[in-house]
């Protein structure tokens, strides 16, 4: 089993045991979030650090729920 800490910038996002370590360029989920996987860094013989990148969440405007009429 391999300990793959995920990071990114210089973030730690998760730490996982896994059986396999992800390869570079495929994409995973990662709390939720999808996030490509830019590098992989072997540090030990078990242990991965492994650089992604979240895609950006995009907010949506809650004007619009303030705009219907209050029902009563």
């Amino acid at each position: 089993m391999y300990a793959v800490h995920y990071f990114e910038k210089k973030n730690l996002l998760l730490s996982q045991l896994l059986n396999q370590v992800p390869a570079q360029g495929s994409q995973i989920k990662i709390k939720g979030r999808k996030a490509n996987i830019l590098a992989v860094n072997e540090v030990a013989p078990n242990k991965y650090h492994v650089f992604v990148e979240l895609e950006v969440v995009k907010k949506q405007a809650v004007a619009s729920a303030l705009d219907k009429k209050k029902r009563r």
